[in-house]
């Protein structure tokens, strides 16, 4: 039986007022009950399968991370006892590089294919692939450093200087926006250096595809030529598998970042995904070649590089499955 009031202010409307906020109120406790009802029954089994076991898994990994350092404690010792007049950055950047390089061999089993075609000494220019963050950068710098004793200098954006505590690790580790005229330098003193002509733009705006964002540049190019250094291309394998850029609404980005100079697109990642690095055969300057046609060789070796080594288009779980089987480009 329906009960209807015609007079707001009478009794009749008050107990009906009071019978709808009661049963309001009574329907948001059944609520909050119910989904107290519902923790309690999924509280033992995310703390069993989720909580205590990724717990063991996070000892695990600082179990092995230090392990990692403890078989190289005798290099670690050598280099903290060497003299440093010569470089007082150079303890500094070893203990980092074991940390970083610690940390490539155990979330991505990190690996470098094609050392060998850097020199023990002398010039040398990397052209690579910038992915969403150059974490292949990180660790390859690492590894050299703790397996050549040299150190590749870096040519990083200028918006890297504007970054709150970054000043201290540009300064140990070379990284500078970089002229033609200053790297020629770097390599005219015997130095390795790294440049992707990409640069942020192809960090932010390219994808899974791979594909190359260089635009008409050519300034890595005349580097080489008058510097006289070969060119090795870095290539990473699943490197926009362990992050990406968020590509919608891309438009919106790009307008963002041709405004700001300033990388807007937001990166998600970080997953474990098989992470393998490619130094290809060294590219030496032809008698009588442009810088345009020594960038297009540079180009072309390096897009050969992709295309010989990343399944495309880049595929996460594939990536993660990496980690334990290693197809063939064509499976």
């Amino acid at each position: 039986m329906l009960m209807y009031c015609e007079d707001p202010s009478s009794f009749c409307s008050l107990v009906l007022n009071i019978t709808s906020a009661t049963g309001n109120f009574i329907g948001n406790q059944l609520d909050l009950l119910y989904l107290g009802w519902v923790a309690s029954l999924l509280y033992p089994a995310i703390l069993v399968f989720i909580i205590l076991p990724s717990l063991i898994l996070v000892l695990l990994y600082i179990s092995a991370f230090l392990l990692y350092i403890y078989m190289r404690r005798k290099k670690v010792y050598n280099v903290l006892n060497e003299t440093l007049h010569r470089d007082p950055w150079a303890s500094g950047r070893y203990l980092i590089s074991l940390l970083w390089d610690a940390h490539g061999y155990i979330w991505h089993g990190y690996e470098v294919r094609g050392l060998e075609n850097l020199p023990d000494e002398g010039p040398c220019l990397i052209i690579y692939y910038h992915g969403a963050i150059p974490i292949d950068i990180y660790y390859l710098v690492a590894r050299t450093i703790l397996t050549k004793g040299r150190l590749i200098h870096c040519v990083g954006d200028r918006f890297l200087e504007k970054v709150p505590g970054w000043k201290v690790i540009l300064e140990a580790f070379h990284i500078t926006p970089g002229t033609i005229t200053s790297c020629v330098q770097t390599l005219s003193e015997n130095n390795i250096l790294s440049i992707s002509p990409g640069g942020v733009r192809e960090a932010q705006f390219s994808d899974h595809n791979y594909q190359l964002m260089w635009g008409n540049r050519t300034g890595f190019a005349k580097v080489a030529i008058e510097s006289k250094s070969p060119v090795v291309p870095l290539f990473t394998e699943n490197l926009r598998e362990a992050f990406r850029t968020v590509s919608w609404p891309q438009r919106l980005w790009i307008a963002l970042y041709e405004k700001l100079r300033f990388p807007i697109a937001p990166i998600y990642g970080g997953f474990p995904v098989k992470l393998r690095a490619h130094l290809g055969e060294p590219i030496y300057h032809r008698e009588g070649e442009t810088v345009e046609e020594l960038a297009q060789r540079i180009r072309a070796s390096l897009n050969s590089l992709i295309q010989r080594k990343q399944k495309l288009p880049g595929n996460i779980l594939r990536a993660l499955l990496a980690r334990f089987y290693e197809p063939t480009k064509n499976e």
